[in-house]
C-alpha cells in the first residue's frame, strides 16, 4: 500500500494544500511532501494525526478496497448478464464491481417492441449513447427519441423509462450514478 499516495488523494479532496495540511497537524510543508512521495514514513501518532484532519479514520484508511485492489482495464471475462425475455431485452456490466461503485456503465441491448424496465424517481443521473438503432426515453410526462450516433443526459427525478423504436435491436452503451439499476 502507497499511504503517501493515499494521503494526497485525500488531502486533495478535502481541499488542502500541503501547507494547509502541516498546519494543522503541526507538521511541515516539507514533512508532508515526503510523506506524499513516501520518502518518509510517519509515525503512528502522527497518522492517525493526518487521518483525522482528512476526516477518515485509520480503519477507513486501511480497509479501502480502491487501493488493496486497483483494477483498472476489464475484459469481456470480467462482465456478467441478465436476459429479460418479457420485456425483450439483454443487459450487460461493464466492469463486476459496478454496484459498489458512483456509476454503474452497462451495455444494453432491448429488442423489436422490447423496453428496458421502469425505473422510480431517484437521485441518479443518467447517460445513454445509442450505438445502433431508436429509442423512445420517456421521463416523466416528457417523451424524447433518440437515434444511432446520439446521446441522451437527465436527471432521474422523475418515473423514466426507455423503449426500443427500431425495428430491430436497438443497442446502447447506458451509465448511470447510484444504485440505478
Amino acid at each position: 500500500m502507497q499511504i503517501g499516495m493515499k494521503i494526497k488523494e485525500l488531502r486533495l479532496k478535502k481541499g488542502l494544500t500541503q501547507e494547509e495540511l502541516g498546519e494543522r497537524t503541526d507538521l511541515t510543508k516539507g514533512y508532508i511532501s515526503q510523506l506524499e512521495r513516501d520518502l518518509n514514513s510517519p509515525s503512528i501518532e502522527t497518522l492517525f494525526s493526518i487521518l483525522e484532519v482528512l476526516g477518515t479514520t485509520p480503519k477507513q484508511f486501511f480497509d479501502d478496497e480502491k487501493w488493496q485492489n486497483k483494477h483498472v482495464v476489464f475484459t469481456k471475462e470480467d462482465r456478467s448478464s441478465f436476459t429479460d425475455n418479457d420485456k425483450q431485452y439483454e443487459i450487460e456490466w461493464l466492469i463486476p464491481t459496478s454496484n459498489d461503485k458512483e456509476m454503474e456503465p452497462v451495455f444494453l441491448k432491448i429488442h423489436k417492441d422490447g423496453a428496458f424496465k421502469a425505473f422510480e424517481p431517484s437521485l441518479a443521473e443518467t447517460f445513454i449513447y445509442v450505438l445502433k438503432g431508436r429509442i423512445r426515453v420517456v421521463i416523466g410526462d416528457e417523451a424524447y427519441i433518440a437515434t444511432e450516433g446520439h446521446s441522451v443526459y437527465y436527471d432521474a427525478v422523475s418515473n423514466h423509462q426507455i423503449f426500443n423504436v427500431y425495428d430491430g435491436t436497438t443497442e446502447l452503451l447506458l451509465v448511470a450514478t447510484e444504485s440505478y439499476l
